[in-house]
């Protein structure tokens, strides 16, 4: 009996530093992989006026009145 609680201690041990491992090897990838794109796709500046560009105002405005008669309604 002493000697299965052992090896199945020695299991655990085994199968928790293999996902320790995995883990550790894929933040390394995924840093390295941002890197990468950082470095050969790097982000564009974006316009200095144009955070609201290409937002139509009255679609914006009818959203907002929406989602108020929502609220009210549940009231």
């Amino acid at each position: 009996m002493e000697n299965m609680v052992a090896e199945s201690f020695k299991y655990m041990i085994l199968g928790m530093g293999i996902v320790f491992v995995f883990l550790y090897v894929m933040v390394l990838v995924l840093q390295f992989q941002a890197k990468m794109i950082g470095k050969y796709f790097p982000e564009k500046p974006a316009d200095k006026g144009g955070e609201t560009a290409g937002v139509d105002k009255k679609k914006v405005a009818a959203a907002i009145a929406a989602i108020q008669h929502h609220k009210n309604l549940r009231k």
